[in-house]
């Protein structure tokens, strides 16, 4: 017989996981709205904020606040160098070599983390319970609600950003032409500085809210590859397309291994993302609310 509870548990903890993907996802799209470009270092970002922010708390015995404020603040700071020194020398280059850059500083930086903060896994404590909420047959962890609410809040804020102010409209005409951009007199340098840096708040916020959940080590740069799909199924240049992305993701990822795993064993969830992603390619592969331009690189 079909348990409604059950299967409305299964719904629940996908939509909050869902939602969690999707505070990183936003990190893919504002870097390849503002530079046309994926930054596979995405990952890489979110663990480097939770080093910091854990370094600091059980380290440090910094306060939460000062933590949370040098794990923000060292990211933008991260974002604006890693632009001025790096990437402002690719500007006008071909895709192709943002892309393996930031491959290149994946690498880089999976190396470094452990290297500066050692490679055990750090706690990061936040002043939230663990007991979960129970709301009927319902079981809702608060650090999961903690991040659907702060990826709501930030959706809506970037979604206001890109569409209404000066600043994300000039930062979307970047994005369509670098030389266009140029011809008309915006400054593509600073737009390039700001994307990173608006990158490096969401980053550290998704290691602070990650890191909370799973730890803080090297494995925790691995939610930016399974974030992949999330923003390859919503488009990579939406903001609405990385909710409904990790939103299907995490329904689905949760019902499936709610049910399937039983008969083989585990592991469905591992998975079944990429089956997602790989139909979305063959059949979309712009994504549900991506633009309808494909580039071959």
């Amino acid at each position: 017989m079909f348990e409604w509870g059950f299967f409305g548990l299964l719904m629940s903890n996908g939509i909050l996981i869902g939602l969690m993907y999707s505070l990183i996802a936003m990190g893919f799209v504002l870097v390849y709205k503002a530079t046309d470009a994926i930054n596979f270092a995405q990952g890489e970002f979110v663990m480097i904020a939770g080093f910091v922010v854990a370094a600091a708390l059980g380290v440090y015995g910094a306060p939460l606040w000062l933590a949370v404020s040098v794990g923000l603040a060292g990211m933008i700071g991260f974002g604006f160098g890693l632009e001025r020194v790096m990437l402002r020398r690719l500007i006008g280059r071909p895709i192709i070599a943002v892309v393996m850059a930031t491959i290149g500083l994946a690498a880089v930086l999976r190396g470094l983390g452990p290297l500066v903060w050692g490679a055990e896994t750090r706690p990061l404590q936040l002043p939230i319970s663990d007991e979960p909420i129970v709301w009927g047959p319902l079981f809702i962890p608060p650090i999961q609600l903690v991040g659907a609410v702060v990826s709501l809040f930030f959706v809506g804020a970037f979604g206001w950003f890109f569409l209404k102010s000066r600043k994300g409209i000039a930062m979307r005409a970047v994005a369509d032409s670098q030389q266009v951009a140029m011809a008309m007199g915006i400054n593509v340098e600073r737009y390039f500085a700001l994307a990173w840096a608006m990158t490096g708040v969401v980053s550290a916020l998704g290691g602070i809210v990650w890191g909370s959940l799973l730890g803080v080590d090297v494995h925790l740069a691995l939610v930016g590859f399974k974030v992949f799909p999330v923003v390859i199924l919503g488009g990579l240049d939406s903001i609405p397309g990385a909710i409904v992305g990790g939103l299907i993701v995490g329904v689905v990822e949760n019902v499936a291994a709610g049910y399937i795993d039983p008969y083989v064993g585990g592991g469905t969830k591992d998975f079944i993302p990429y089956v997602l992603m790989i139909v979305a390619l063959m059949v979309r592969p712009y994504g549900i609310f991506g633009k309808s331009i494909i580039e071959r690189v």
